[in-house]
This record gives C-alpha cells, sequence and structure tokens, in this order.
C-alpha cells in the first residue's frame, strides 16, 4: 500500500498497517459467526488468518500451517482446549485463550502452561486485535533473542588462526599458556583481548574456547558471543541478565538471559568498551560474586561460564576518563592478549591471501586461485587498515571478478598510494630502491599528522586505528607529539 493512500486512514489503521509483517494466526473456535468476525478484522489489520472448529482440523493444519499465535477457545466439540495448548507452545507459537465466563480454572491452567493471554466472552474485537499486536510483539521478540541462542551456545565449529609470523607465534603460545589455567574444579580467569578493529579478536576468543586441555569435553560446552555494540539499547539489560514474567511491560514470560545460557561454557563480551556504565556494574558484581540475579527477580543463580571480553577500544584511558568503571577494566585484565594488526605481519599476509582465495574458489566452484606478481606485491605493500577482515574481502571479491583463477593487481582494486607514500620514495636513500615498509609507516604517520593540525586523535580516526596504537607507532618512529 502506498503512503498516498495510508494517508486517508486514521493513525490507528495506518499504525496496524505499518507494523504487520503477515504473522500467521490460527482460530480454534467453533462459533463459526464469531469465529468470521475475528478473521475479518485480523485480515483487515494485515495478518494471514485460518480457522477450525475442533482439535482434530487444528492438528491437522498445524502441520501445513505454522501458526505465530493462536487463538484457541476452551470448549470444544471434541474436547478441551487445554489438551491443544502444550503442542501450540511447543512449537513457539503464542497461544492466546478464549474462555466463557466461570471457567476460571482453565484460564489459570492455560496461563501455567504457557499461554501468553486469555479473553473472556464476550469478545470486544478491538480488545482482541490489541491482545493479538502484544502478543505479536512478544513473539517478535523471542524469535530474535532465540535465534541469537540457537547461533551461539551449541558447540562452536574446529577453529584455526594462520599465521607464521614472531608476533603471531607468540600470540598462540599466549593462548595456550592461558587454555592450561582452565581446569573443571576452578573458576577461570578473565581474558581481555584488545587489538584494532578486524585483528581477530573473535577467532583468539573461540580458539580459547577451544584449546583447553579437556577439547573433547570443553567444546560440548557452549559459547555465547555478545556483541556490545549491536545489543539494543531497551533490550541490553534483559539480554544479558534476563527477566521475570511481569519485570517490565511486554514481560509476558520468564526469560533467562545470555550470562545464564552460557552455563559452564564461555561467555564472550565482544566490544565491551561499549557497554553503557549503569549495565557495567551490575557485570562486575556477576564477576566478583559470580551469581546472576534477574529482572524482577529476588533470587541469586549462579554462575560458572568463563568470561572473555574483546575491545578495540583504549580501556586504560577510557577509565581514566571515567567512561568505563576502573573496577570493571581490571577485573577484566586479569589475563591479556594483545592482537596484532596486519602490517606488523607482512609474512603473514600472502598465507592468508592464499588461504581466502582458495576459501572462495571452493566455495563457488572457481579455478584454483594464482597471484600476479604485481598482486604481490601490492598485498605486501599495503598498509591494510582494516586488518585481516578488508584482506578477506578485498581477495574475496578478487577472487570472484578474476579471470580464470588469475588474480592481479588490477582486481584487488586497493586505494592508490597517497602523498606520504611519494614523500616516503623522495627522502628515501636510494631514489630507485622500493620504500622500506617502515619508512613508509613514518611518512604516512606523519602525513596524517600534517592534515590533522597534529591531533593525534583525529589523526588516528583517519588512519582507522586507536589512539593508543597512533602514540605507540609515534613513539617506534620517534616522532614527537
Amino acid at each position: 500500500m502506498q503512503l498516498s493512500q495510508l494517508s486517508t486512514k486514521n493513525a490507528e489503521n495506518m499504525s496496524e498497517l505499518q507494523s504487520k509483517q503477515q504473522s500467521k494466526l490460527l482460530i480454534v473456535e467453533d462459533e463459526v459467526l464469531f469465529a468470521r468476525a475475528v478473521m475479518r478484522r485480523l485480515q483487515k489489520a494485515g495478518y494471514e488468518v485460518e480457522h477450525v472448529e475442533n482439535l482434530q482440523d487444528a492438528r491437522a493444519i498445524a502441520k501445513q500451517f505454522s501458526a505465530d499465535i493462536v487463538l484457541l477457545d476452551m470448549r470444544l466439540p471434541d474436547g478441551n482446549g487445554l489438551d491443544l495448548l502444550a503442542e501450540f507452545v511447543a512449537k513457539n507459537a503464542a497461544v492466546i485463550v478464549m474462555t466463557a465466563h466461570g471457567e476460571i480454572s482453565d484460564t489459570v491452567n492455560a496461563i501455567k502452561q504457557g499461554a501468553v493471554d486469555y479473553l473472556k466472552k464476550p469478545i470486544d474485537l478491538e480488545e482482541l486485535l490489541l491482545s493479538v499486536q502484544k502478543a505479536e510483539a512478544v513473539t517478535l521478540q523471542s524469535n530474535r533473542l532465540g535465534y541469537s541462542r540457537q547461533r551461539n551456545v551449541h558447540a562452536i565449529d574446529t577453529v584455526e588462526m594462520l599465521g607464521e609470523s614472531a608476533a603471531m607465534q607468540s600470540v598462540k603460545a599466549q593462548i595456550k599458556r592461558i587454555s592450561q589455567l582452565v581446569a573443571s574444579d576452578t573458576v577461570p580467569p578473565t581474558v581481555l583481548i584488545s587489538g584494532e578493529t578486524g585483528t581477530g579478536k573473535d577467532v583468539a576468543a573461540r580458539l580459547l574456547h577451544a584449546s583447553c586441555p579437556n577439547n573433547d569435553e570443553y567444546n560440548d560446552k557452549p559459547f555465547v558471543h555478545i556483541d556490545c555494540a549491536s545489543l539494543p539499547a531497551d533490550l541490553m539489560e534483559s539480554e544479558l541478565f534476563g527477566h521475570e514474567k511481569g519485570a517490565f511491560t511486554g514481560a509476558l514470560a520468564t526469560r533467562p538471559g545470555l550470562i545464564e545460557a552460557a552455563e559452564d561454557g564461555t561467555l564472550f563480551l565482544d566490544e565491551i568498551g561499549e557497554l553503557p556504565l549503569a549495565l557495567q556494574a551490575k557485570l562486575l558484581n556477576v564477576l566478583e560474586r559470580r551469581v546472576v540475579r534477574r529482572l524482577g527477580s529476588t533470587k541469586e543463580r549462579p554462575v560458572a561460564a568463563r568470561f572473555i571480553a574483546a575491545t578495540n577500544r583504549d580501556l586504560h584511558e577510557m577509565s581514566l576518563s571515567g567512561s568505563f568503571r576502573q573496577d570493571l577494566y581490571y577485573r577484566l585484565n586479569v589475563m591479556s592478549l594483545a592482537m596484532p594488526p596486519l602490517r606488523e605481519r607482512e609474512a603473514d599476509a600472502l598465507l592468508l591471501a592464499s588461504h581466502f582465495a582458495t576459501q572462495t574458489a571452493k566455495r563457488y566452484g572457481l579455478a584454483r586461485p594464482v597471484f600476479a606478481t604485481d598482486a604481490l606485491a601490492m598485498i605486501k605493500a599495503y598498509a591494510w587498515p582494516g586488518n585481516v577482515r578488508e584482506l578477506k574481502h578485498q581477495v574475496s571479491r578478487a577472487m570472484l571478478l578474476c579471470n580464470e583463477g588469475l588474480i592481479t593487481a588490477f582486481d584487488l582494486a586497493l586505494p592508490s598510494p597517497k602523498s606520504a607514500t611519494q614523500y616516503s620514495m623522495q627522502t628515501n636513500a636510494n631514489q630507485n630502491a622500493t620504500p622500506s615498509l617502515e619508512a613508509t609507516e613514518k611518512a604516512i604517520l606523519l602525513q596524517m599528522l600534517t592534515d590533522s593540525n597534529g591531533n593525534i586523535s583525529e589523526a588516528a580516526r583517519k588512519l582507522g586505528i586507536t589512539r593508543m596504537t597512533m602514540r605507540y607507532r609515534m613513539d617506534k618512529h620517534q616522532i614527537g607529539r
């Protein structure tokens, strides 16, 4: 429906039409005239609706029609609606029961068995529509969070960290040492993984999870990945800590949080620097006391999960400025792991490029990849500000666009060198020699600082690195602040 058509409707109908995403409803009701009236009203509101008159037909239609919401009458010709309630709840449908006067006991039993709401007959159609809309909102939230849990809590696939450089060998050795501290009778130490965006912090977390001494046993335990930067603000607390029924508007059922979902596995808090201060205090309490309390509950539940956090920000600097709790920073930073940027792993760039190209070729049934000389030189010379993630994207794209598996510099389509590279070439002692990586890096830093009028933070943003990394690079090349 076009906006011009919507403008002729009142505000209530506009809200209904815009919010519907063709949710499926099933009406199980033997009063045919009432059921038809309900169908017309719900179809007008944008729902896909089916109607049956008894339990037998409901079971039959459920095999072909996967209902999101079920309007279930308690008194049916071939039995009690309660006999069908559990079957729909098991299929993750939101069930609204419809009861006649004097059936309070059935209503109570229905709520206990998982019904999200109940309506007393005679039922006003607008009241029924409002109840359906509330049930739909709960179902959508449940499906979204349920998908997140299903995707994350199962045992993870085999994970590997590629790289033969000294920097990566050091990282692998640290992971091995940290993993050896994991034992079944002790609480594993928290680990803080730092590094620029795209350096593989999530891979390191999964490798820590998979590399414990009892590998097979631990791999069967959940690995829950929480991206703190993408959690909706209004759902963040409930998502992490869970809630009891009635804890807030829309909390129509009890739901454990992701901290509980991690059980005795691993909880990976990615981009921990984005967590609001109020939730930082609650997380600190979980880490200190190893218990969690759902919203609206007075009961504390034990937490056995291992905690790993990751950030591309300078948490120490944030703790000094007050934007991150110092006590939480110290509690997270029991064991630390720094992921090196790809520009410090020049030898690994070609290895990773070959791996990603081969992966893409296998996935799409393409010819075996071969890198042209100019492509190899470009991969080695480029600074890769987006690190491994950028390399993977560019190489995979090049593999799809190249001719017969031969990847050239043109296929890679990397950004052209800026004046910083030209500057480094001019200042190189040998004008005919290729500038070294060190000289190129220093020239780029100087150029960015010049463009930013000496503002270190602005220069770091332009380069896509943290202020901490920028300051480290400046010290390394003896560039004054």
